[in-house]
């Protein structure tokens, strides 16, 4: 088993729920989830991979895959090219 997996089923509920919350919301980059959470992107979709039913995980996948919001260094370069 790795270590990230056992990191996850370490879990309670509660932090599952937080974590989930975070990663749906648009506002909350990966990064910021790492800060605050200790939880990688990796991670934070191996969760979500395993609390959500498997089409609203695509759902999710699909709404963050290049969302620059989500990608703090995205967003970075993309307003960086506009300047």
């Amino acid at each position: 088993m790795s270590k990230s997996l056992k990191k996850i089923r370490a879990l309670k509920q509660e932090q599952i729920n937080k974590i989930i919350k975070a990663a749906w919301d648009d506002k909350t980059s990966f990064e910021e989830i790492h800060e605050s959470m200790g939880f990688s992107e990796a991670e934070v979709i191996m969760l979500m991979r395993r609390e959500l039913k498997a089409g609203s995980f695509r759902l999710w996948r699909k709404r963050v895959s290049g969302r620059l919001t989500k990608h703090k260094k995205l967003e970075k370069y993309k307003l960086d090219q506009e300047s």
